[in-house]
C-alpha cells in the first residue's frame, strides 16, 4: 500500500486506539491533549514516511512515537501545569513517569471505556454521533459534516459543545457499575442504532446508502459483544439485525447507483456469509430475557433473507413480528412499515384502511406506501401520492427513483 493510501487507512484504525488509551491514561477532560499527541504522531508519519518511505512496521512505528511524545509532554511540567493547573481540582494530574499502555488488551479496554464514555446522554444524540465518529472512528470534520450533511463549521462547533460538557460533567472513563450498565448500555446500543441506520437508509444524503457508518457501527458494537460484561441478547440481537442488513447492500443499488426495491433485487448479490453470521448472532441473543426491539427488528430482517419459502409464510411471519414490536415500542415508522406487511400477508384494500389511520402525511415514505397501496386500485391516487412522495423527499437518490416511478405510471 502506498504511503499516499497507507495512512488514511491507519488514521482509522489506530487514531482511535491512541487517543482511548490517551484518554484512559489523562482522563477524558484532558480530551484535546489527547487529540493533539495523536495528530501530531500522525503528522510526523506523514512527513518522514514522504522522505524516508514507509517503515517495515508502521503500526508499531506510530505507537512509538505516540509514546515518545506522550513521555515528552509530561516531562514539560512547567507547561502542563500552566495549560491546565486550573482543572487539576477536578480531575487528577497524570504523572510524568506513566508509560502509554498499548498492549492489545488495553487497548481494547480503552476503547470499550471511551465508546460508554461519547455514548453518554450527557450530549444530545446528534452530538453523540458526531463525536463517535471522530474519536472512534477516526472520521476527519469534512467526512463527518458529509455523512450528516452539516458544514464543517457547525461539525467543528458541536465537537467543541460536546467535549466541554463531559469535560463540565466531569465524565470519567471508569466501566459503569452493575446497576448503571443496563442504562448507560441502552444508550449505547441506541446511539449505535442511529449511526447504522444513517448509513443504512440517510435521510439526508445524497447516497441512499453510507456503507462505511454501517461498517463503523458494526464494529464498535462488536466491541461490546467481544466483553463479557456487555455481551448481553440486545447486543446480539442488534448485532444480527446489522448482518441481515448489510447482507443485502450490493442488491439494493444498481450499476447507475439507484435504489433496487426488494421483490427486484437479485438474490444472488445476497452476501451468504453475511446472512449466516446474523443467524449465529441471533441465536445467540435468544439465551436470556427480555425480548428487545432488536430482537424483533432482527427478526424481521431474517425473514427478509428467507428465500426458500413462500410468501405467504414470509410475510405472515414478518407481520405478526411487526405486531410484537409495535406492543414494545409503538413508532409511526413502524406502524408504516407493519402496514406494508399486512398487504403483503392480506391485500391492499385491508393494508389501506390502516394506512389512513397513520399520522405521517408530511413524510416521504408514508407518501410512498399510500401510492403503492393504490397502484391496481386508483390510478388517480397512485400518481397524486407519488407526485406528493416526491415534493417531500430530501434524499436526491430517493428523488430519481420517486421520478422514475411517475414515469413509467404516465405521470
Amino acid at each position: 500500500m502506498k504511503e499516499k493510501e497507507l495512512i488514511p487507512h491507519l488514521f482509522k484504525t489506530e487514531y482511535r486506539k491512541i487517543i482511548s488509551v490517551l484518554c484512559k491514561l489523562f482522563g477524558i477532560v484532558h480530551i484535546e491533549v489527547a487529540e493533539d499527541i495523536a495528530n501530531d504522531t500522525f503528522l510526523l508519519a506523514a512527513e518522514t514516511w514522504g522522505l524516508k518511505g514507509i517503515p517495515d512496521a508502521p503500526t508499531a512505528w506510530l505507537y512509538k512515537v505516540a509514546k515518545n511524545k506522550t513521555k515528552d509532554y509530561l516531562k514539560r511540567e512547567k507547561i502542563f501545569s500552566e495549560k491546565i493547573s486550573k482543572e487539576l481540582k477536578h480531575a487528577p494530574s497524570p504523572s510524568y513517569e506513566l508509560e502509554l499502555d498499548l498492549s492489545e488488551e488495553n487497548i481494547s479496554d480503552s476503547e470499550l471505556q471511551m465508546l460508554f464514555a461519547v455514548c453518554n446522554p450527557v450530549n444530545s444524540n446528534e452530538s453523540q454521533i458526531a463525536l463517535a465518529l471522530r474519536i472512534l472512528c477516526g472520521f476527519g470534520i469534512e467526512e463527518i459534516a458529509n455523512a450528516l450533511l452539516s458544514t464543517k463549521d457547525t461539525i467543528n462547533k458541536r465537537l467543541y459543545r460536546a467535549k466541554s460538557v463531559l469535560r463540565e460533567n466531569n465524565i470519567d472513563l471508569s466501566f459503569p457499575s452493575k446497576l448503571a450498565l443496563e442504562n448507560r448500555l441502552d444508550n449505547v446500543l441506541s446511539i449505535l442504532y442511529l449511526l447504522f441506520n444513517e448509513g443504512y437508509c440517510s435521510s439526508t444524503s445524497s447516497k441512499s446508502v453510507r456503507k462505511e457508518l454501517c461498517f463503523e457501527a458494526m464494529r464498535l458494537l462488536y466491541i461490546l459483544t467481544e466483553n463479557s460484561n456487555t455481551n448481553v441478547p440486545k447486543a446480539n440481537a442488534l448485532m444480527a439485525l446489522f448482518c441481515f442488513h448489510s447482507s443485502r447492500f450490493d442488491a439494493r443499488i444498481d450499476q447507475s447507483g439507484q435504489q433496487v426495491i426488494y421483490d427486484e433485487q437479485d438474490k444472488s448479490k445476497w452476501d451468504l456469509e453475511l446472512i449466516e453470521k446474523g443467524e449465529y448472532y441471533l441465536n445467540l441473543s435468544a439465551k436470556g430475557r427480555p425480548i428487545s426491539k432488536y430482537h424483533l427488528e432482527a427478526g424481521i430482517a431474517f425473514w427478509h433473507t428467507r428465500i426458500k419459502i413462500t410468501h405467504k409464510e414470509k410475510w405472515n411471519n414478518i407481520l405478526q413480528l411487526y405486531n410484537r414490536l409495535l406492543q414494545i415500542e409503538y413508532s409511526p415508522i413502524t406502524a408504516l412499515n407493519r402496514t406494508y406487511a399486512l398487504a403483503m400477508a392480506e391485500s391492499k384494500e385491508t393494508a389501506l384502511k390502516q394506512a389512513l389511520k397513520i399520522d405521517l402525511k408530511q413524510n416521504h415514505l408514508y407518501q410512498s406506501l399510500l401510492a403503492e397501496l393504490y397502484n391496481g386500485l386508483d390510478p388517480a391516487k397512485h400518481l397524486h401520492h407519488l407526485d406528493l412522495a416526491l415534493k417531500l423527499a430530501k434524499n436526491d437518490n430517493d428523488k430519481l427513483f420517486l421520478k422514475n416511478k411517475l414515469a413509467k405510471a404516465g405521470g
